[in-house]
């Protein structure tokens, strides 16, 4: 049997969505229209790994 290949930017996804959530859950600032500064990266880093894993899922199902 062997282990599964890992799917790192699917990983990186995950655990960037896990700070984005925490950091929400903890932070009223960002749970209004415009996230605080320690809150801002967090979440656009989150956004930019959903859209780098959105687009090479679309990209595979062509």
């Amino acid at each position: 049997m062997t282990a599964r290949n890992s799917d790192d930017l699917f990983v990186r996804y995950m655990k960037a969505f896990e700070d984005s959530t925490k950091h929400t859950a903890a932070c009223p600032a960002c749970q209004g229209e415009t996230p605080c500064a320690e809150g801002a990266p967090i979440h656009e880093r989150f956004a930019e790994l959903q859209d780098a894993y959105h687009a090479r899922q679309s990209n595979r199902q062509r």
